[in-house]
């Protein structure tokens, strides 16, 4: 009988702030290993009484950084997921978190300390990002490649899974779905993570599709994100990334910094007056070349009078 494959538990989180309406996410690097990886480490029980406290302890190790927000995403253990060459160690069963934070001077001088950075989340995933317009990357690489990919087969599940991931024919473009479209690069070969894991030899495509990163952890961020622009619509996770006072403007532009795309100013004014989640300080902030704006915060009686509180801005469409 063969015996049982030895497993670990790990654990990472995809930490999440906002800085100049970009979205950032929190990475960490090894001497001799040039890809970013999220923060990690493995759950050890005789230390921590829980997952969660155990992942707190390793991301404050790890980075100085004390998190606020957090909630569990995904177990991830497929295997080979955790690849390394000749590694004959056990199999790594990790657990994603997405966790959620402000940013301030304090915290960053001790983040540079500890060699942890921020980096864009659109830098690792960028046909996510639809503020601009459509991503240009979308129709000259990514598109072409998939659909060459999915017409080396006869079986139709490659084209369907293509033309809802993706938008296509008469689907919409659901922002929801960022991780089955990274799986879909995944699988076709078209992200390094591929070349890593021995699916494939070589990347098919020579254009680098967005920084890759160690082990399957950009996996895990796709997930992070397709939770966020998810949760976003029915629970006031918004305000974790926000602080204690904003402007409406700046509040559009983290909702739209996630939402990866642009919200109509009129319309998203009537959204959040209709959604009761703010109210005003009674104080304004000075803007360049205009009137002061009027400040705003998070009005907390909302958690108490129903049971979905959120901002369901509209999504993109497809062109």
């Amino acid at each position: 009988m063969t015996a049982p494959a030895e497993i670990e538990i790990g654990l990472n989180a995809a930490i999440v702030a906002i800085n100049a309406r970009t979205p950032r996410l929190l990475v960490v690097g090894e001497d001799g290993n040039a890809l970013d990886a999220l923060p990690f480490g493995p759950f050890d029980p005789n230390r921590h009484r829980t997952m969660e406290m155990s992942l707190r302890h390793t991301v404050e190790a790890q980075t100085a950084l004390e998190l606020g927000y957090i909630e569990q995403l995904y177990t991830f253990g497929d295997r080979g997921r955790h690849k390394m060459p000749g590694d004959q160690g056990p199999h790594v069963v990790s657990v994603g978190y997405l966790a959620l934070t402000r940013l301030d001077t304090d915290g960053d001088a001790r983040l540079e300390l500890s060699g942890a950075r921020w980096r864009d989340w659109y830098g690792y995933l960028p046909w996510e990002d639809w503020r601009q317009g459509r991503p240009a990357l979308l129709d000259r690489v990514i598109l072409p490649a998939l659909t060459s990919w999915a017409e080396e087969t006869s079986a139709s599940s490659r084209r369907s899974r293509l033309r809802l991931a993706f938008g296509l024919d008469d689907f919409p473009f659901d922002e929801e779905h960022v991780l089955e479209r990274y799986e879909l690069l995944y699988e076709a070969g078209l992200v390094e993570e591929a070349v890593q894991d021995g699916r494939v030899e070589r990347c098919r495509t020579t254009v680098t599709l967005g920084r890759p990163m160690r082990h399957d952890h950009r996996r895990i961020a796709a997930t992070a994100l397709a939770r966020l622009r998810s949760k976003i619509k029915y629970r006031p996770v918004i305000f974790e990334l926000m602080p204690p006072e904003f402007t409406l403007t700046e509040l559009q532009g983290t909702v739209e910094a996630i939402a990866g795309h642009h919200v109509h100013k009129q319309n998203f004014r009537r959204l959040v007056d209709g959604a009761e989640l703010v109210e005003p300080t009674g104080s304004t902030q000075a803007a360049t070349g205009g009137r002061p704006a009027a400040l705003f915060r998070f009005r907390r009686q909302v958690l108490e009078e129903r049971p979905a509180p959120g901002l369901k801005v509209g999504g993109r469409t497809s062109g």
